[in-house]
């Protein structure tokens, strides 16, 4: 016996590919963060949020680790050049496109 709710197409449902997607591009963040110096991991972990449940500003992140904000910043632009070098940045590209 079908119902008339078996038909019915839930909108918030995530589709299996999106999940795919989600799940592939996670393990992939975690690869090339895991990439870096555990303190760069950390700090750009903490900067944007990643598998965190909010992002921290500098001074938060500065206070974590016992340092100046300004410090914070200049570890996480170091980070950040890492990421963009060829190597690591072909690794996330193909999500761009999704």
């Amino acid at each position: 016996d079908s119902h008339l709710g078996d038909f019915i197409e839930d909108k918030m449902a995530i589709l299996p590919i999106d999940a795919a997607i989600q799940a592939n591009l996670r393990e992939t963040t975690t690869r090339v963060l895991a990439s870096l110096t555990p303190r760069e991991e950390r700090v750009l972990r903490m900067r944007f949020g990643i598998g965190m449940n909010t992002d921290h500003t500098l001074e938060e992140v500065g206070q974590q680790f016992s340092v100046t904000r300004e410090r914070i910043r200049q570890i996480e632009a170091k980070a950040l050049r890492k990421l963009k070098h060829p190597s690591r940045s072909r690794k996330l590209r193909s999500f761009l496109d999704s």
